[in-house]
C-alpha cells in the first residue's frame, strides 16, 4: 500500500503584494519521483524551500515523515538531502573531504568511495571542486545530498545547462536513487525528462497549482479536450542520434 510521505496543505507565501506561492496542496508518497514544473517564477523553488525548512511559511502546514516542518524545522532536516541550482563548497577541499565533513556534521561517518562510486566520480576522489566540470558538480551535489542516508531527496533543476550525455547520466542516477527507496522531488524546465523520470507531477503557474497527475494522464486529458496536431510516429529523437553518434560514455 502506498504511504504519504510528503504532505503540503493551503500552503501560502508572499513577498510584499506579490504571491509567489499561492495556497497550493499536493502529497507525495513513499519511493515516487514527484516532479513539480512550471515557467520561471511559478513559485517551484520557493516551495522546495519551504518543505526544506530553509524559507519561512506565511500559513499552510508541510508534514515530511510524520514531522511538521513549520514547528520542527531541525528534525527534517536530518531526514531530507538537497540538491540546489547551485551549491557552494570549500575551493581547497577533496572530494572525498567535502563528504566526510558533511556525513560528521550529521554525526554519521562514510565511505567516500561508495558514494563517488554511485555518481561515477571515483577518479575524482582526490580533486577539488573548483576542477569539476558542470556535469561532474551536479552529481557531486547529489553525492553530497546523500550522506546522511534522507529519506527524500530533493532536486532543483538538476540537469540544467547539461550536455545530453551528463543529462542522461543523471536520468540513471535518478533512477537508481528511486530504486533504492529514496523519494524524490524534482524541479525541472525539460518536459521529456519530467516524462522519463516523474511517476506524477503538479504544473505550477503563477504561484498555483493548475494541474496534478501521472505524466501519462495528463497528455489523455488534453486529447480529451480535443487537442490534435500533425505528427509523424518516430521511435527516436535528435537527442538518441546524437547519443548513437558520439557514445554513451561522459565526456568530462
Amino acid at each position: 500500500m502506498e504511504q504519504t510521505i510528503l504532505e503540503v496543505q493551503n500552503l501560502r507565501k508572499s513577498y510584499g503584494d506579490e504571491t509567489v506561492v499561492d495556497s497550493i496542496s499536493f502529497t507525495v508518497d513513499t519511493g515516487e519521483v514527484f516532479g513539480i514544473l512550471g515557467p520561471n517564477g511559478a513559485g517551484k523553488t520557493t516551495t522546495l524551500e519551504m518543505i526544506e525548512g530553509i524559507r519561512d511559511v506565511d500559513s499552510g502546514e508541510i508534514t515530511l515523515a510524520n514531522v511538521n516542518v513549520h514547528t520542527n524545522p531541525d528534525d527534517v532536516k536530518p531526514l531530507i538531502g538537497v540538491q540546489r541550482q547551485t551549491t557552494a563548497f570549500y575551493d581547497k577541499l577533496k572530494l572525498s573531504e567535502h563528504l566526510e565533513m558533511f556525513a560528521g556534521l550529521y554525526g554519521r561517518k562514510v565511505d567516500p568511495m561508495k558514494l563517488l562510486d554511485k555518481v561515477q566520480l571515483t577518479e575524482k576522489a582526490d580533486s577539488y571542486v573548483e576542477n569539476l566540470s558542470g556535469g561532474q558538480r551536479q552529481r557531486f551535489s547529489i553525492a553530497v545530498a546523500l550522506v546522511n542516508k534522507p529519506k527524500v531527496i530533493f532536486l532543483d533543476e538538476p540537469t540544467t545547462g547539461l550536455d545530453p550525455q551528463s543529462r542522461r547520466s543523471l536520468w540513471d542516477l535518478v533512477e537508481q536513487i528511486k530504486a533504492s527507496g529514496i523519494t524524490v522531488v524534482l524541479t525541472t524546465h525539460y518536459m521529456d525528462e519530467a516524462e522519463t523520470l516523474c511517476d506524477r507531477i503538479a504544473v505550477m503557474d503563477a504561484g498555483k497549482i493548475i494541474a496534478l497527475d501521472t505524466p501519462a494522464n495528463l497528455v489523455q486529458k488534453l486529447l480529451d479536450k480535443g487537442f490534435k496536431k500533425d505528427v509523424v510516429a518516430v521511435q527516436a529523437n535528435l537527442e538518441d542520434v546524437f547519443i548513437d553518434l558520439t557514445g554513451k560514455e561522459l565526456r568530462e
